[in-house]
């Protein structure tokens, strides 16, 4: 079992970006809940929330750590509510991942993969989902890390098998 951060878009999940990602967010969600994993995200619309209904409704367990004083969506089991602007409660929710996995995203989601592989977390990539997640990988060394360190590698997954494989690598401590 992990406690695993999903990151990704943010906004309406019935409009463009978000809407197209809808059954690779619910495919994500009914994974983690399978496994067991605890389901940590920003708490909000989006990439979070669509992830967030799908582990609810296979009986995963949802934390939300929220910005300032949002309420957050309603599949959030666990609100924490940071008090925090957005760039802040991000590195919480990097620093009490055992693993991250990218869903798309803006700003705020390349901020969450920088600092997730800045703490050693592994980074899993789901290629194709847009934003940072795709943005990210032609500035990469070696495909694999962000800078000359490689704290951690930066994993690719294009489908769920290959997402299961990363989760079943990071609990196991091989990346």
């Amino acid at each position: 079992m992990l406690q695993v951060a999903v990151i990704g878009y943010s906004g309406p999940t019935d409009r463009s970006p978000v809407f197209e990602l809808s059954q690779i967010c619910h495919q994500v969600g009914k994974i983690l809940a399978e496994r067991g994993d605890v389901i940590i995200t920003g708490g909000r619309d989006g990439v979070m929330e669509l992830v967030s209904e799908s582990a609810s409704s296979h009986g995963g367990r949802v934390l939300g750590i929220l910005p300032s004083n949002d309420e957050g969506n309603d599949y959030n089991q666990i609100k924490i509510r940071t008090g925090m602007d957005f760039a802040l409660r991000s590195l919480i929710i990097s620093k009490s991942a055992d693993a991250v996995i990218s869903i798309g995203g803006e700003a705020g989601t390349l901020l969450e993969i920088l600092s997730s592989y800045s703490y050693g977390k592994p980074v899993i990539l789901m290629k194709g989902t847009g934003g940072w997640t795709d943005r990210i990988l032609p500035v990469m060394i070696e495909g694999r890390y962000l800078d000359n360190r490689r704290t951690v590698e930066i994993r690719q997954a294009q489908d769920m098998t290959q997402l299961l494989k990363c989760l079943e690598e990071a609990e196991n401590g091989k990346v």
